[in-house]
C-alpha cells in the first residue's frame, strides 16, 4: 500500500534542530528526564551538546546512570548534574563517588515506582499507591494510606522541564517509533514534560510510518534533532 500524503494544513514540528540548538532550549537548574536504560536509547548527541555548553545544575530523571563514559553517565562525569533520580546507580563508580562527596544529590527509588510516577505525571493522576518500600528507607517523609486493609505508599507524580527522548524513526509530524528494548522509559517520559525533544536514527516524509507502528503521537513532541545521516524532506 502507498503511504498517503499529509493534507497541506496537517501539524508539523518545527524543522530539524541541531544538537547544540536542542542542548540550548535546556536551562542550567532544569528539571530534565533522559530516556535509557544502561546506556540503550540514549539521545546520546544531545547529551554531547549539553556537556560541550557546559550545562549546570541539572536535576536528571531517569532509570540509571549507566557508566562513567556512556549516555547519562557522561553527564554525571562532566559536573553537569547537581540531582539524580534514579533506580540504580550500581554500574556508574562516578556517580557513587560524587555522592559520597556531597557533590550530587540521589534519590533512589525503585524502578517499578519510578516508572510509575513518570506515568502518573503525563496522565494526569495525582500519585500512585504501592506497597513497595514499606518499612524500608523508601518510606521516609512519604504517606501511608490503608485501603481494604492493605498499606501503601503514597508516591507522588514525577514531572520535568524537558524530556530528551531517543526513538529509531521519526516523521516531519514528529510521531515516533521505537526499537525494541530501546523503547524502555522513552514513551512514558514524552508524556510528562513541558517541553520534549527527540532524537530519532532518521526522520521521514508523513505517512511512512503505518499508523498501528506509531509509539508516541507526534502531538507529544515540540522538537526533533537530527541524528543519523538520513532526513527524507521529499513527500511520501
Amino acid at each position: 500500500m502507498t503511504p498517503q500524503t499529509a493534507p497541506p494544513d496537517a501539524p508539523a514540528v518545527p524543522h530539524p534542530l541541531t544538537p547544540a540548538e536542542a542542548a540550548a532550549l535546556v536551562p542550567d537548574g532544569a528539571r530534565v528526564m533522559i530516556g535509557a536504560f544502561m546506556g540503550v536509547g540514549t539521545p546520546g548527541r544531545i547529551v554531547d551538546a549539553l556537556i560541550e555548553r557546559g550545562a549546570r545544575d541539572l536535576t536528571v530523571i531517569a532509570n540509571d546512570t549507566a557508566r562513567p563514559e556512556v549516555g547519562i553517565g557522561r553527564l554525571i562525569a562532566a559536573g553537569c548534574v547537581r540531582r539524580a533520580i534514579v533506580a540504580h546507580i550500581g554500574t556508574n563508580p562516578e556517580t557513587q563517588r560524587r555522592m559520597i562527596a556531597g557533590t550530587i544529590d540521589v534519590e533512589l527509588v525503585p524502578q517499578g515506582t519510578l516508572a510509575e510516577r513518570i506515568r502518573a505525571a503525563g496522565a494526569g493522576l495525582g500519585g500512585v499507591l504501592t506497597p513497595t518500600g514499606l518499612g524500608t528507607v523508601v518510606e521516609e517523609g512519604k504517606r501511608r494510606i490503608e485501603v481494604e486493609g492493605q498499606d501503601y505508599l503514597l508516591e507522588l507524580p514525577l514531572r520535568a522541564d524537558v524530556a530528551l527522548i531517543a526513538a529509531r524513526s521519526a516523521d516531519h509530524m514528529g510521531n515516533l517509533v521505537y526499537s525494541l528494548t530501546a523503547r524502555n522509559f522513552n514513551p512514558v517520559m514524552a508524556m510528562a514534560a513541558a517541553l520534549v525533544i527527540a532524537e530519532p536514527n532518521e526522520i521521514v516524509p508523513v505517512g511512512v510510518l503505518p499508523p498501528d507502528a506509531i509509539h508516541t503521537p507526534g502531538v507529544l513532541v515540540d522538537h526533533l534533532v537530527r541524528r543519523g545521516e538520513r532526513i527524507d524532506h521529499g513527500h511520501a
